[in-house]
């Protein structure tokens, strides 16, 4: 299967894209800036990134099929192989690992020494994960424009629906959900769980978006190569520009944000000034 299957599909083109970046580029924050040199390079298409608590970068390889963990000091180890089509990564309060598998639509759960099992069956095109502050596993159900939550036991229900290719979600501070959408921008959904598009300027926002305050988010444009902030009224900064085909994306436990890019199959450091 080629890489870009999870990705691929209908962008979202507005007529005054062009117009609406140079007014965020404007209203990019000056604190953040990116390091030209990668962290970590030669990966395999990485998507999903997370980190434990003990400052450990876990990455999702999505052609590798592999889990790949950095310690703090740079050092790579293999969690996980043998996989097909990893996309979404998310760690547990209790430290396990969670990897999507987009080809089997299912939900690996791994523990720090590697023990795996099956968490989740039956998805449709899983991709990105995240947890909400019940504990909750945050599914972006892509083939069904639904946002899953499932419960520790596994247990699942609809977190939110009426979405356009769902690739990624977060949790906001009031449990609204901020949804990255492929083919659709950026989606807000409050409690009623029904979506409405609140942004639409990027060309195709990707698996990463992480929490960037109790109102915002900081998401990925995997058609174009920006990072950027954009808050539930749909306004949107630039925190950063010149990645090629940004993914995956999380923060670090000194604030930095890390971005891993399908362009060059690495990761990158976006340093907080």
């Amino acid at each position: 299967m080629k890489r870009r299957m999870l990705l691929g599909g209908p962008a979202v083109l507005c007529a005054t894209a062009a117009l609406t970046i140079a007014r965020a580029q404007l209203a990019s924050p000056a604190a953040w800036r990116l390091e030209s040199q990668p962290i970590h390079d030669g990966l395999s298409s990485p998507v999903g990134t997370g980190y434990d608590r003990a400052g450990q970068l876990y990455v999702a390889n999505w052609s590798a099929g592999t889990v790949l963990r950095f310690s703090p000091s740079g050092e790579r180890s293999t969690l996980a192989s043998g996989l097909s089509g990893p996309s979404g990564l998310a760690i547990s309060r209790t430290g396990d690992i969670f990897v999507a598998s987009y080809n089997e639509d299912l939900v690996w759960r791994f523990t720090p020494e590697g023990k795996k099992a099956v968490f989740v069956r039956g998805l449709a095109t899983p991709a990105g994960l995240s947890f909400d502050a019940r504990g909750r596993l945050l599914i972006a159900n892509r083939r069904t424009n639904q946002i899953l939550a499932a419960n520790p036991e596994g247990r699942i229900e609809v977190a939110a629906e009426g979405l356009q290719t769902p690739v990624g979600a977060v949790e906001l501070a009031n449990g609204d959900l901020m949804v990255s959408n492929i083919a659709g921008g950026i989606s807000l959904v409050r409690s009623d769980r029904q979506a409405r598009t609140v942004n639409a300027d990027l060309r195709s926002p990707g698996p990463g978006i992480v929490r960037a305050a109790d109102d915002a988010v900081y998401v990925v444009d995997y058609g174009g190569s920006t990072v950027s902030r954009i808050d539930t009224q749909g306004r949107r900064s630039i925190v950063s520009d010149g990645l090629s085909s940004p993914v995956g994306l999380t923060q670090a436990p000194d604030g930095h944000l890390m971005v891993a890019t399908w362009g060059a199959n690495a990761v990158f450091r976006v340093r907080r000034s």
